[in-house]
């Protein structure tokens, strides 16, 4: 099968642990060994990641030198989809012994212009702050900020992924045997000009979306969003909840999810398994069990039985 591979957050960093190279290279590690079942079972593997944390404290780290000549986010997707496609790159190879090729391709990812996301901010990025805080960044720094949990956080414009023209180059090396990591980050944004010509845009991408857009053009067999809640749940934070084990994509779309957090994924999960394939959502250390069916949430229209 090919498999599309979606890291959350947890891959690289989890909640409250510092944003150092070491806290990264660890969780990096982890999710390189999980990863690496799935190629040992015979399949053929994309890895794609999110770059929230990252990519908002190099805009930190760019505003503290100069503010008036701080990169634009496409950039610092750019930056951070190589730090990252490094680190993951490395440890792939370290867990299967240096046996097959594994490459980063930067991916730039084409978004619209007109896209709606771009008066309503809504992705978080950097790191979390107590509401003073973030109050106090926001006023002095022109950002938007939004509740993150029970901390604050910046937000920035995240328009939907459209179109992938770095696919011929995917292909290709997939052609080849290849372990590609790419789209990271959800890809770097761009707008595609009247001429044809690509400019980069002021955005971060949902990683989701921009894995499901990038699983069904690959017409992937799987999509696995790996993060570090073990299922989709139904009635999720009340003493009923219950995991969802198998569903369809119509009855997954009824679920009431969480919206900042599972919530993109389940739509992500959705539209993929729409086009024919299987979603799956759980933890990134049962990779492989979550496409056996053994834990996890499974998205497909194949399924005549919803749990």
């Amino acid at each position: 099968m090919l498999i599309v591979a979606a890291l959350g957050g947890n891959a690289l960093l989890k909640r409250g642990e510092p944003l150092t190279a070491e806290a990264q290279r660890t969780n990096v590690q982890t999710a390189a060994k999980s990863l690496a079942k799935l190629v040992h079972d015979g399949h053929q593997l994309v890895i794609t990641h999110g770059n929230g944390p990252q990519v908002g404290l190099l805009a930190l780290q760019g505003a503290a030198y100069k503010p008036e000549e701080a990169y634009p986010l496409d950039v610092l997707g750019a930056e951070s989809g190589g730090m990252i496609g490094y680190m993951i790159e490395q440890e792939i190879e370290n867990a299967l012994g240096h046996d097959r090729p594994v490459a980063t391709l930067l991916t730039q990812v084409v978004v619209d212009r007109d896209d709606p996301a771009f008066k309503n901010p809504t992705k978080f990025i950097g790191p979390v702050y107590d509401k003073t805080e973030a109050e106090s960044r926001a006023a002095a720094a022109g950002w938007h900020i939004a509740a993150d949990g029970d901390r604050w956080r910046r937000v920035v414009a995240s328009p939907a992924p459209k179109e992938i023209p770095d696919m011929r180059v995917l292909k290709l090396l997939l052609d080849q045997g290849v372990i590609v990591i790419c789209t990271g980050g959800g890809g770097i944004p761009v707008l595609r000009r009247n001429d044809g010509s690509m400019a980069g845009v002021e955005a971060v991408i949902d990683k989701d979306a921009a894995s499901a857009l990038l699983a069904r053009e690959l017409k992937a067999d799987a999509l696995l969003l790996l993060t570090d809640v073990d299922a989709v749940y139904r009635d999720f934070g009340t003493p009923e909840a219950s995991p969802v084990r198998k569903v369809t994509p119509e009855h997954a779309r009824k679920l009431d999810v969480p919206a900042g957090s599972m919530g993109p994924k389940v739509t992500a999960a959705c539209d993929f398994a729409d086009s024919g394939g299987i979603s799956g959502i759980g933890r990134l250390e049962d990779a492989l069990d979550i496409l056996a069916g053994r834990t996890g949430t499974l998205i497909t229209k194949d399924t005549t039985k919803n749990s």
